[in-house]
């Protein structure tokens, strides 16, 4: 482990905070979509349609709830626009941003991580 990497796990904050703290936003961010949604929304404004197409296999009773506490948790807004039928827009929030860092370095990990496995399953065959 790096030594930027232990000063991040090695405070002097207890450990028990520490995993309390990890658990409440967990709470708050877990499941499979939630922070996928929060990076699509942050990099535009989307409808519903569209975040069901950029994440393939979530189905709408999923992505209705995870938006509805997404917006309870005032990581995006709702915005309804008048017309027949009304036009529903999704919108990321300035207290999303809070998140780049984090999502970014879960993409990057991600992309690390998939090239790992290639790799490895490369070695195998």
């Amino acid at each position: 482990m790096s030594t930027s990497a232990e000063q991040c796990f090695h405070t002097d904050e207890p450990c028990a905070s520490s995993v309390s703290h990890i658990s409440d936003a967990l709470y708050v961010l877990g499941g499979k979509w939630k922070l996928a949604l929060i990076f699509a929304i942050s990099e535009s404004p989307k409808r519903f349609g569209e975040l069901q197409k950029i994440l393939e296999g979530i189905g709408p009773k999923m992505l209705a709830k995870d938006l509805k506490e997404l917006e309870l948790n005032e990581f995006i807004v709702r915005k309804v626009y008048e017309g027949t039928p009304p036009r529903i827009v999704y919108e990321a929030t300035p207290y999303s941003a809070s998140l780049a860092r984090v999502l970014f370095e879960l993409k990057d990990w991600g992309m690390k991580h998939r090239e790992t496995i290639r790799a490895s399953m490369r070695r195998h065959q």
